[in-house]
């Protein structure tokens, strides 16, 4: 039988420790009445995809440079349990089959544009981690729902918002800087747990996808620019392993 933990210790490919962590996620706290976590980690189907898709990409051992999110949508990431990867990216971009339900997320339509403009799955994912502040998502009433959305919410994950972060680091063994989706408010918290903790030197804040789907998709080439030109720019210039992790 397949056992997870055991092939982390026994192979030190990249994949098998972003695995690890993912597999085992905990917020370990109640949610706030009427907020469900989404964990699709708990999911055998996810479990099973989300393997594919980490030993095709990450089966080694380079550092990548780390993009953070806000937290897994209901039709992305909290399906295939790959950040900005909906099931219809998953097949057509991944060329992973699954099971899933074939719906379309914002999101995942810019992100996976955004690859192909940088030279696809194999070469952005050889050099970048996509991941989220909170690597598990939240609902409530069927909703997506942000980590700081609501202050008690916020307030209970962050310690897990906190620890995700942090472990992460270790696991990608990455660079000094790194990059937030979102200019508002998952920016300015990531900033201020940045100033306490000094997980980067520097984050690089880009628009959100959701909202340039949403606001701006008349000129989505322009965005699409925007983040090649950044993120080459930083992954060219910026030095690996300068990274501090403080209590």
């Amino acid at each position: 039988m397949y056992n997870l933990a055991t092939m982390a210790r026994i192979d030190d490919r990249l994949a098998y420790r972003i695995l690890d962590f993912y597999h085992n996620l905990d917020i370990a706290v109640e949610p706030p009445l009427g907020v469900v976590v989404m964990n699709p980690f708990a999911i055998p189907e996810a479990r099973e995809v989300t393997k594919r898709f980490y030993e095709k990409y990450y089966s080694d051992g380079s550092p990548r440079m780390m993009i953070f999110g806000i937290n897994p949508g209901r039709f992305g990431g909290g399906v295939t349990g790959i950040p900005f990867t909906d099931p219809i990216r998953l097949r057509t971009e991944c060329n992973i089959e699954h099971p899933f339900r074939e719906l379309p997320e914002l999101s995942s339509v810019f992100i996976y544009q955004m690859i192909a403009a940088m030279g696809g799955p194999d070469k952005f994912y050889s050099k970048f981690f996509i991941t989220a502040l909170s690597p598990l998502g939240y609902t409530k009433d069927n909703r997506n729902l942000n980590y700081y959305d609501e202050k008690d919410l916020l307030e209970k994950v962050e310690p897990f918002i906190v620890k995700s972060i942090r472990r992460q680091i270790e696991l990608v063994n990455g660079f000094d800087i790194c990059f937030c989706l979102g200019e508002g408010t998952n920016y300015k918290y990531f900033v201020k747990l940045n100033a306490i903790h000094q997980f980067f030197k520097e984050i690089v804040p880009l628009p959100h996808p959701r909202w340039i789907m949403q606001y701006r998709r008349k000129t989505v080439n322009d965005f699409v620019e925007l983040y090649h030109n950044k993120l080459t720019m930083a992954i060219n210039s910026h030095s690996k392993h300068g990274i501090t992790s403080q209590g």
